[in-house]
């Protein structure tokens, strides 16, 4: 058994109410941010979260749920169009009610009901707590580079360090001399070419 509202019924009627809150919900997904009363704007809240829950899964069952409430064809486009997919990745907490100053005349609270466009507080400190946790996760990897490039420069160090004069000349020696044999080996292979290249020649 369905559980019934608590609180004054809104209009004259179970008819009347279920008429407003379509009219209600229709200017709210029209201008995204309407004024009301807040007894309105506390009724008019579920109403309108369950309408963007619909719009959110988007096929055709749940388009045919929300035209059963919103006649408005044009704003039955924009809450599946735009407004549905704006919501993809919130759980919940599709409209925030602000409370402003008592109307005019007989004094009623009045407030101004909206969709939660922009990011809040909570999902920012969500992105700030992914993006820490990922930083967390890449300085260990940074670090342990930066350790490992600094051992090799000690070791190089140490070796430079404990080599003394004649080792030093000894390994450039070996250097010029690796130079020079590679040197000769080139040029005799050059003569070889250029002797097979005439001989090949005064045979012809």
């Amino acid at each position: 058994m369905p559980k019934p509202t608590k609180g004054r019924r809104l209009g004259g009627s179970a008819s009347h109410q279920k008429a407003m809150l379509a009219n209600l919900a229709t200017s709210l997904f029209e201008h995204e941010r309407i004024t009301t009363t807040e007894s309105k704007a506390k009724r008019l809240r579920p109403y309108a979260e369950k309408l963007i829950t619909h719009a959110k899964a988007g096929n055709l069952a749940h388009r045919r749920e929300v035209l059963k409430d919103i006649r408005d064809k044009d704003v039955v486009h924009k809450l599946f169009a735009e407004i549905g997919p704006s919501f993809a990745e919130r759980e919940g907490g599709y409209t925030r009610i602000i409370k402003t100053l008592p109307r005019k005349g007989d004094n009623a609270p009045m407030a101004v009901i909206e969709l939660v466009t922009g990011a809040t507080a909570s999902s920012e400190a969500s992105r700030a707590t992914r993006v820490a946790a990922s930083q967390k996760a890449a300085t260990p990897a940074a670090e342990a580079a930066e350790a490992a490039a600094a051992d090799d420069n000690n070791v190089v160090a140490q070796v430079e360090a404990d080599a003394d004069d004649a080792a030093v000349e000894n390994a450039d020696a070996v250097a010029e001399g690796t130079t020079e044999e590679s040197w000769a080996e080139s040029a005799a292979e050059i003569s070889d070419e250029k002797s097979a290249d005439e001989k090949s020649a005064d045979d012809k």
